[in-house]
């Protein structure tokens, strides 16, 4: 579905990505993982022609994307980031169908692929009308995986979806979009910093360091089989507060 052969990134004097080299299996849901500045987000913008490599390629569907037809190639991806990237002039449902109007998709087949869609994110219809200031943070990002889904993508590609939703949305929010995952069947890239949000999700996790990918595996090839003391120390990382009210390691 998705390969990346010995790609770089710098900005500047700053080394995004090492030279790495990553396929994305279909119908998986495969999670990018790590600390901030890791290059977690540098990887997805790569994968979607956002970003170009400073060296190697990067394939969709066998084909390598370039500037010259990375704009098409978006098309066959969706794409959502933190906090819903959505345009503030736009009431929701404006927002949803932005590119599918733009494409000059029928009237008829944009109202029913938005009803199909607040359907399945379990958006209320009525909420479409508004802008996103009067929606929640959880409803802004039911509108951009709404947007991210319009055109039925081949790929899904979630940026930290849930990373500035409260504990108790995001939860929420996490079960809901395994379940929207596990209906559409497609593929699906993720990036967040949250270990157990990782496992929740993953098929596969990538878990990063500095540019580099450090394992490749399942939550429990990570846990049981770490490839590196980083691997183990960034999990324990994440235990360390519930440990502490706990009494400690358990």
């Amino acid at each position: 579905m998705l390969e990346l052969i010995d790609v770089a990134k710098s900005f500047g004097p700053t080394r995004a990505l090492a030279p790495l080299s990553l396929e994305i299996r279909p119908r998986k849901t495969t999670v990018l993982i790590g600390p901030s500045g890791c290059g977690k987000s540098t990887l997805i913008g790569l994968m979607n022609g956002l970003i170009r490599p400073d060296r190697g390629s990067v394939l969709f569907d066998s084909t390598a994307v370039t500037a010259a037809n990375s704009a098409l190639i978006r098309r066959r991806m969706g794409y959502v980031i933190q906090d819903g990237g959505l345009f503030p002039h736009l009431d929701a449902g404006a927002n949803v169908t932005l590119m599918a109007r733009h494409i000059g998709w029928p009237k008829a087949k944009i109202e029913a692929r938005l009803e199909e869609l607040a359907d399945l994110t379990r958006f209320p219809r009525d909420a479409l009308a508004r802008y996103p200031v009067q929606l929640s943070g959880g409803q802004r990002q039911r509108v951009s995986l709404m947007r991210g889904l319009m055109l039925d993508p081949e790929i899904l590609l979630l940026d930290e979806p849930l990373g500035a939703l409260d504990p108790m949305i995001r939860s929420e929010l996490q079960t809901d979009l395994k379940a929207v995952f596990e209906a559409l069947n497609k593929t699906v890239v993720l990036v967040t910093h949250d270990i157990g949000e990782a496992g929740f999700f993953a098929d596969v996790i990538v878990l990063m360091r500095e540019g580099a990918i450090v394992q490749t595996g399942t939550l429990r090839d990570l846990v049981d089989s770490p490839a590196d003391p980083f691997v183990t120390r960034f999990i324990n990382a994440q235990r360390a507060p519930f440990d502490a009210l706990r009494g400690g390691p358990q």
